[in-house]
């Protein structure tokens, strides 16, 4: 499979921060690739050294082939990026600052309209165009920042916190989006969030901390590898649980059993029947992952 980005070695500090140490992994094409961290891990720091914001202390960036010290230009028009903060204008109509977008790419006249209906369609723009950007809702806004990294129809999306505050419809409308570019046009997502389960449905995760890697793989294997599986079962007394000599913690309706993993919990209730009737086995959550690789919640709490 074609690597589209590639990071070696990345370094980037401010003053006695080091933000990014060492950083090292590659996104492939087509992949939805979920980069997690605390807030201060230094992932928007990689993001935009990516971009060309940020110029790195040490280490080297390719994405599509091209070296972004190189050829900066190159890797622009293969990239749109959605950033944490709006860096669109406020006081500006919604076509305006999409037209203004457009014209750093060359794209006018009847190219220009014919991309803004492909978006407008894709995001449901149209009730909004010609509203000040500033008066949009935070959702408004957000679908119009993917409309702005979509003008130019790139090939790699970068996404840091998209869906962050949003109302649950909007969420959904940017991942059905999402979905549909990754499907129709085979691009390429690196997504940053703090929703696991937006994590949970990536192809490949990396999770930083302090900088640095601290694990990465499928989520099934970062499941299996940093957790284990759970049976909750309900109606039932705690007296019968313990009975298990099982790792268990109390939860509404009922009590959420530590297992290995399913053969451990099959053998459970096998040898169990009358306490297991009514039950459910859940494998290990992307949450789970984070908090036994860090020691940390995504929100930024310790553990």
């Amino acid at each position: 499979m074609k690597k589209v980005i590639e990071i070696e070695n990345l370094h980037k500090s401010f003053k006695d921060v080091h933000a990014v140490n060492g950083l090292s992994f590659s996104v492939e094409e087509g992949q939805l690739f979920a980069f997690l961290g605390v807030n201060g891990a230094g992932k928007s720091t990689t993001i935009s050294v990516i971009c060309g914001q940020l110029r790195a202390d040490e280490g080297k960036v390719t994405v599509n082939g091209h070296d972004i010290e190189k050829n900066m230009n190159d890797v622009k028009r293969n990239l749109g990026v959605v950033f944490q903060n709006s860096v669109l204008d406020k006081s500006l109509s919604v076509i305006d600052n999409l037209k203004y977008r457009a014209g750093l790419y060359g794209i006018s006249g009847e190219k220009f309209k014919k991309r803004l209906e492909e978006l407008c369609a894709l995001l449901q723009l149209s009730p909004v165009l010609k509203r000040t950007l500033g008066k949009l809702s935070g959702g408004q806004k957000r679908r119009v920042d993917i409309a702005r990294a979509l003008i130019h129809k790139p090939k790699i999306l970068i996404l840091d916190e998209p869906t962050t505050g949003l109302d649950p419809q909007t969420r959904k409308l940017i991942w059905d989006v999402i979905n549909s570019l990754r499907k129709d046009d085979g691009v390429t997502v690196l997504l940053t969030t703090h929703y696991m389960e937006e994590a949970a449905d990536a192809d490949y995760v990396v999770i930083i901390d302090g900088g640095s890697i601290v694990a990465e793989g499928t989520p099934l294997e970062l499941k299996n590898q940093y957790t284990g599986d759970f049976i909750t079962v309900y109606g039932v007394e705690e007296e019968k649980v313990k009975e298990l000599n099982v790792k268990y913690e109390a939860i509404a309706g009922g009590f959420r059993i530590s297992v290995t993993d399913i053969s451990e919990a099959t053998n459970l209730i096998v040898n169990n029947p009358r306490l297991f009737t009514d039950y459910e086995v859940i494998k290990g959550k992307m949450d789970d992952v984070f908090l036994a690789v860090t020691g940390k919640k995504l929100g930024g709490g310790m553990l």
